[in-house]
């Protein structure tokens, strides 16, 4: 998962997590935890998992890959007493059971901080610990929705959307992540205490949300009013003449200037910008316009450029991409399986070839 050279310079380099098995949001911040450099190890129920065997990770899939797997099953007396050994000698624990379960298992954080006080409890769920609706079952749209951000999908004639498992899931997990990584620095300053971290994806969510909320008090997200993210012509997806779609976001003056320039459309004033009666019409133009060449041309003529621009890309198409490419994002498996390469990048505060001496 990492080499030697990259382990010791990751954060997290010598932290023990004990990650109980579960699906989604649990499993990705584990994930997480691995590439920030800790030890991560798996506890796995014995028989096959809770999901659809179509959309169960294997063992050796990307999201497991680096952790240490052990099997147990906790309602024996052998197993839950190895599980409480394994706490005992971790930094962190990651559950993602309905709330209650591991406290009837014995292993709930009054049980755990018995045998280790200073250990960060991260509990990831949908809706919260507490709560009416903290028993219910529920995904990832389902989180979504009721933080009131899938509706800003919506826009006249179309439902809302969202890409799935990304927007809830993905972000639940990274939420998770911060709040363990956050309790693990009070634990080892101070007094030394441990805590829960009461991951709930509808709260990660909503520490998303300041900035749409934002845009909602000036007016420019719900309501009857136009707004920029639904209705201009400089903030939208086209349909290219190759049945491809491409992006642009022009929205600062100077770089919708320079969009109007790159598409031709010299004849159109950029100062009346925001002046949206004139958007149906000319939305109405750049349909046309980027409809009439394909998407590659539209990528040879904006890429790169402060027109705010990109294709919208196929998971294989962006693995591929020199961008992605020279970050080292992705590898795609000789399967052709597309894998996520690394997380964050941790690089010395200063590069020491400065204090090389001069040859």
């Amino acid at each position: 998962m990492k080499s030697s050279s990259q382990s010791s310079q990751l954060p997290l380099t010598g932290v023990k997590v004990v990650e109980f098995e579960g699906i989604g949001p649990g499993p990705l911040a584990g994930f997480h935890l691995v590439q920030l450099g800790a030890s991560v190890t798996l506890v796995a129920r014995p028989g096959r998992g809770a999901l659809p065997a179509e959309m169960s990770p294997p063992t050796d899939s990307l999201i497991n890959r680096g952790k240490h797997r052990v099997t147990l099953n906790l309602k024996t007396p052998h197993d839950k007493a190895a599980a409480i050994d394994l706490i005992a000698q971790s930094d962190a624990l990651i559950e993602g059971n309905r709330p209650g379960v591991m406290e009837r298992l014995g292993l709930g954080p009054q049980d755990c901080a018995k045998v280790n006080p200073r250990l960060v409890y991260g509990r990831m769920t949908g809706w919260g610990q507490d709560g009416p609706l903290a028993q219910a079952a529920g995904h990832d749209m389902n989180y979504v929705a009721l933080t009131g951000l899938m509706s800003l999908t919506e826009t006249p004639g179309h439902p809302p959307i969202l890409p799935p498992t990304v927007l809830g899931d993905a972000a639940g997990a990274l939420g998770l992540t911060m709040g363990i990584v956050a309790g693990l620095f009070a634990s080892r300053s101070g007094e030394g205490k441990g805590c829960v971290v009461d991951g709930a994806i509808v709260d990660v969510l909503a520490l998303l949300a300041p900035l749409v909320q934002l845009l909602r008090k000036g007016g420019v997200l719900e309501g009857t009013v136009t707004s920029v993210f639904h209705d201009s012509p400089f903030y939208d997806r086209y349909r290219c003449a190759d049945g491809r779609y491409i992006t642009v976001g022009a929205i600062e003056p100077q770089f919708y200037a320079l969009l109007l320039e790159k598409m031709g459309l010299s004849d159109v004033d950029p100062s009346q910008q925001m002046n949206r009666a004139s958007w149906p019409a000319l939305k109405a133009r750049m349909t046309e316009a980027f409809a009439s060449r394909s998407s590659s041309h539209w990528t040879r003529e904006l890429e790169g450029t402060d027109a705010c621009f990109a294709p919208v890309l196929t998971l294989g198409e962006a693995a591929k991409h020199p961008h992605n490419a020279s970050r080292g994002l992705y590898r795609v498996t000789d399967e052709g399986d597309v894998e996520t390469a690394r997380g964050l990048r941790f690089l010395p505060l200063v590069d020491p070839d400065v204090f090389k001496s001069p040859q």
